[in-house]
């Protein structure tokens, strides 16, 4: 089991992308399908951080490995931050891309600040102690109407100046290189070897007592 780590998602595409940026490590990628159905994450945090440490910590727990887990979302300036934490359910829970993308139009409506970000918050927790974060950002502004037919959530809404072009118009490829989540990735990767450390370090300690409290290392690698 040495040298696992379990991204906390059934998203095969997402399996990919992180197998592809640590194909150079010794690194056995898995996730939740590898191990069959368990009870699913609370993520009713108020940030970024909290839900993708939650769902990070949750299943580190239940499976014993160390478990990566992501919380994004869109952040509009002129809607004090929202939709944020709620960026999937902002029409409602089970909401669908396009209802949420509706809303989103209706309340931007009349407003000159279009300016909006996606934003990506990476935990790997293991099943005891402190956690690791990432994040990565993707600056835009959202558009007065839908434009574009490819990509998911919030893409045909979401214009990127580099590109001229909303996320809905370009290949999952181009929005990969510059998404929010493929940045936070991107800066995993980048540091994985000293995560690996890390890992041997913290998977060969006792486990405490008590239960822990939540608890970020912020990625000091002296620790």
């Amino acid at each position: 089991m040495d040298n696992i780590i379990v991204l906390a998602t059934s998203n095969q595409n997402k399996v990919k992308e992180l197998q592809a940026l640590v194909s150079g490590f010794p690194v056995d990628v898995r996730c939740l399908k590898d191990f069959g159905p368990m009870p699913e994450a609370i993520e009713d945090g108020a940030t970024f951080d909290e839900n993708a440490y939650k769902k990070a910590v949750h299943y580190a727990k239940i499976l014993g490995l160390p478990a990566l887990a992501d919380d994004s979302g869109l952040v509009v300036d002129a809607l004090n931050g929202a939709p944020g934490v709620y960026s999937a359910r902002y029409s409602g829970e089970n909401a669908a891309d396009w209802d949420n993308c509706e809303k989103l139009l209706r309340e931007m409506a009349g407003k000159s600040n279009r300016a909006a970000r996606f934003e990506c918050v990476l935990s790997l927790a293991v099943p005891h102690g402190p956690a690791l974060t990432w994040e990565g950002r993707c600056e835009g502004r959202i558009t007065e109407q839908r434009q574009g037919a490819a990509g998911f959530g919030y893409d045909p809404v979401f214009f990127y100046e580099d590109f001229g072009k909303t996320f809905a118009e370009v290949s999952m490829e181009e929005k990969s290189r510059v998404s929010h989540r493929g940045k936070a990735m991107q800066e995993f990767a980048t540091e994985l070897d000293k995560v690996l450390a890390w890992l041997k370090l913290r998977m060969s300690e006792v486990k405490p007592a008590k239960p822990d409290h939540a608890e970020f290392e912020h990625n000091d690698w002296s620790a």
